[in-house]
Order: C-alpha cells, then structure tokens, then sequence
C-alpha cells in the first residue's frame, strides 16, 4: 500500500473502525457486523496467501449471491488477487470459455454447480484447487478449511490502480469480453453513488442482482462504503424480497425489468409495507416508474453506465428530465462524437466517448480491441446518445458494430444469436435484433430465411437455440421470411430489417 493508495480493502478497515458494531452483511438468518466482517476477510486472506495465491492471480467464482462470495471480494482486495465471478446463467460451454479467458488459480463453486464443473475440470491445467461453497460434493474441499487460522499472515502491496474484478461482458464477436476494472474507478464509483442518492450509515440495499453481474457487486459496494447493510438475496425472490423490505426497512435497490413491477403487483395483493424505500434505480417504463413513486414517496434516478465505466456516469431523478439518462456525473468527461472523432453540435446524435478515473484498464488479453476502443484518448462506448442544452443524455441506440440487446437487464450480441441460428442445417440468412417489449423492456426477435423447400416451427427455432447458449439469450420471437435486405455489397441491411420487423 502506497502513500497515496486507496482501496476496496481501505473501505472495509475503515469501516470496521467507525462502524465496527454496526451490522453489515445480513443472508437469511445470519447477520455480520462491520468489524466481524473484516475479521473473515482477513482469515480468508491468509488462507488464500497459504495457497500460494500471489498479487494478481484470479480467483473464479461460480456460484449464487451468498455471505462466502462477499468474503472473497473483500479477501481478494486484501491480497491484490483479482476476481472473475462467472454468470451462473450461461451454458456449459460459455462457463468454460469464461474460465479458460480468466485462467484462475483457484476455482470456488456454489453446490448447485459442483456436478456442471465436475465435467470441465480436466480442461483447467490452471486451476490448482477447487472449494465448495455450501455442501460439498464429491471430494472438494470446503470454502471454510481456508478460515481455520491464526490470522498472521505477510502483508501484501496493493495499489489503486491494480486490478481488481474481471466482469465478461457480452459477445461483440461470439466470444465475451473480460472487462477489468481497479481499486481506484469502483472506489470513485462509490463516492459518486454516496454523493448522488445521499447514502449513508443508515441506508439498508437489497442485493438481488446477482454478484457477477457490475450493477450487483457496485450496489453492494455503495452501501458498504457508506456504512450501511446489505441484505444478500441467493437471487430474485419477490416474497422474500418484500419481506426484507418491509421488517429490515430496505431504503435502496436496484433493479431490471420485470422486477419493480412484479414486487409492486405483489406489494399491493398481499398488504405489504414498502414505505421504508427511499431511492430505486435502474431501467423501466414510465408507467412503472411513476406507480412505484406514487406508492412508496421515494424517488427512481435514471441513469447511464456500462461495465466499462465501472457503474454509471450519468444520474438524474427519473422526472427530472423524463426521458433522459441524467446529466454527466461528477468525475466523468463525456462527449458526442461522429465517426470521425469530432465532437458534434449540441442537441445532435452520436456516439457517446467518456473518459476519466471510471474508465476501465481494457478487456483482459485482447490488445487489439483496447487500441480501439480507447483510441482518440476516449473510451467509446458503442452507445449512441446526444445532449441537449443543457447538458442531460439521452440515449439513442447502438452502433452497428456494436449492436446490443437488453432482455431484463443482460447484455445479449445479435452477432452471438445469429451464429447459433446459422448452425441449423435448415437455415440460410438470419438477422437478430431487439423490440420493444412490456414485460422485459427488450425482447430478442429472429427474421429468418429458410433453405429452399425446408420448413421449421417458431418454438423449434427457439429451444434450438436455448439448447445451445444461455436461455436468457434465445429469441422470443421468430419470423420466417423469403429474403432479408441487402446493403450494396451484398449484406445484410440491418437497419431495414429493423424498420420492417422491428415491432
């Protein structure tokens, strides 16, 4: 640690020191104070150094929101190693490519995924332990033979700028990308969230996005720096995510569609309290947005941010500026550029490029991508936006080249679904792309054309492509069509596709 450092593990010192009898951590029954919570991570940090765990090795991480997981991040921050929490919802093969990009050390495993890893474990020469999480099977040690000792270990050199998380984004080119995040951009990204939705001791978050996922593991993050609690939830449960609200007093969570209109549904047929909510965030409808003020009296801040820029890096109350992603955050240049890199006049379209502590260091092992992305001295996100007069984004769309579909909050490439659909010996020509949709807020639509003479039913197009990636990434909708529109060499136009079948 450095004159000048700060780190997560800083965050959880300090805490354990000024909050140290306060509770920190609650999942189900049990309940962590401040210092306690450091107390476990220091245990789990010199079990990891006892390993043989050095700065900047990974430790990956499959398995659902639990007490064990916090433990890991806060012990990786200790130590310098760097974490690759794995989405739990992708498939077989998408788990071990993630693994095999990240090349953890050790490897910790939730019970629910021990037989699925069971499977892959002779493709990890990498991999010099696996732990289990919860029960064990087989002959897997458990997470807590790592707890078993005195404490004394050496101290580490950690620094702001070290790596910290790798989180994989989704498929640009069939294949996620680890995006790899410091010490310094998520402590930043916490100060900015403390001062926005004025968190502080007494501020309680419901964790129900799941911990591989930025939004999850920044909401928690907030909070803890703040000094509050956070309530771990395995994953999304309504009844007992209303129930936390109403006896814990829950005041902030965030969320992705459907999930704030289904706990308001349910709120009002079963008489629950959710009074104590005081700041909501995310992405929903207007509709949504305006029943879930009108019965809490607490306030949805719209906002802008991606993986990349280690939460978001715009804010504003959601009827500040309906419509808007909020203005430019506090430690975040942003500008709207053309395909050229210049900036565009006010009130005009283009991409958005930030730039500043929040950016990320660049996608693990892919130098080519990050000359890219990076280039002009901006990092560009892909994402399309203008600002107006002033100053507030609003979010138009993607780049081309970045085409993105948000089905319930995930991150799904057309170019990821059009490669699987492409595998079916019946189909010729296919283009993915995003619609609206009420219950998801983006729903995944497939326009196809089929071999001559071939026919094929929607529902077959589907589970086909459920079988062979993630479900969350299958289309909802399919189309069968003669001919898709051709741009003048030859491919496909996706913006007419767009305008013909987009709805």
């Amino acid at each position: 640690m450095g004159l000048y450092d700060y780190t997560i593990y800083s965050v959880i010192k300090r805490n354990a020191r000024v909050y140290g009898d306060r509770v920190a951590w609650i999942s189900g029954d049990e309940s962590i104070t401040h210092g306690e919570f450091r107390e476990k991570v220091d245990r789990l940090a010199c079990g990891l150094i006892g390993l043989g765990l050095k700065k900047g090795d990974r430790i990956g991480v499959l398995a659902q929101n639990c007490l064990e997981f916090i433990y890991l991040f806060g012990a990786a921050a200790k130590i310098g190693a760097i974490m690759l929490p794995i989405n739990w919802r992708l498939k077989t093969e998408e788990i071990e490519y993630v693994i095999s990009d990240g090349s953890p050390k050790v490897v910790f495993v939730g019970a629910d995924y021990q037989d699925m890893l069971s499977r892959m474990i002779s493709n990890f020469d990498f991999v010099e332990q696996y732990y289990a999480i919860g029960q064990a099977k087989g002959d897997l040690a458990s997470f807590y033979d790592l707890m078993d000792n005195s404490m004394v270990c050496p101290e580490l050199p950690v620094h702001s700028d070290d790596a910290y998380v790798i989180i994989h984004t989704a498929a640009v080119s069939g294949k996620p990308r680890g995006a790899t995040l410091n010490h310094r951009s998520l402590v930043i990204s916490n100060m900015q969230a403390i001062y926005y939705l004025s968190l502080t001791k007494d501020d309680c978050n419901l964790g129900m996005l799941p911990l591989f996922h930025l939004a999850g593991l920044t909401f928690s993050l907030n909070v803890m720096h703040a000094g509050g609690v956070n309530i771990i939830l395995p994953k999304f449960d309504p009844d007992l995510a209303l129930k936390h609200i109403e006896e814990d007093k829950v005041t902030i969570f965030g969320e992705f569609p459907p999930m704030l209109t289904t706990l308001l549904d349910r709120a009002q047929d079963n008489k629950r309290d959710i009074s104590s909510l005081r700041v909501v965030t995310g992405l929903d409808h207007p509709e949504t947005v305006k029943r879930f003020e009108e019965m809490t009296n607490a306030t949805f801040w719209a906002m802008y941010g991606q993986s990349e820029t280690s939460g978001f890096v715009s804010f504003s109350p959601y009827f500040e500026r309906p419509g808007s992603a909020g203005m430019p955050s506090l430690m975040t240049e942003m500008e709207i550029v053309d395909d050229s890199g210049n900036v565009v006049e006010t009130g005009k379209p283009g991409e958005i490029v930030v730039r500043g502590p929040l950016v990320f260091k660049g996608y693990w092992n892919l130098d080519k991508d990050n000359e890219y992305t990076f280039r002009d001295g901006w990092h560009h996100t892909g994402d399309m936006g203008r600002l107006d007069a002033d100053g507030y984004l609003w979010y138009v769309g993607r780049k081309s080249e970045k085409e993105l579909i948000k089905p319930g909050g995930e991150n799904v490439y057309p170019a990821e679904v059009e490669k699987v659909i492409l595998e079916h010996p019946v189909v010729e020509e296919v283009s993915v792309i995003g619609v609206q949709d009420q219950h998801w807020g983006e729903a995944i639509k497939a326009v196809c054309v089929l071999k001559r003479g071939e026919t094929l039913k929607e529902t077959e197009m589907i589970e086909f492509v459920a079988a062979r990636i993630a479900r969350y990434k299958k289309p909802k909708y399919v189309v069968f069509v003669s001919g898709l529109p051709k741009t003048e060499d030859g491919s496909i136009d996706r913006d007419k596709v767009k305008a013909e079948y987009g709805k």
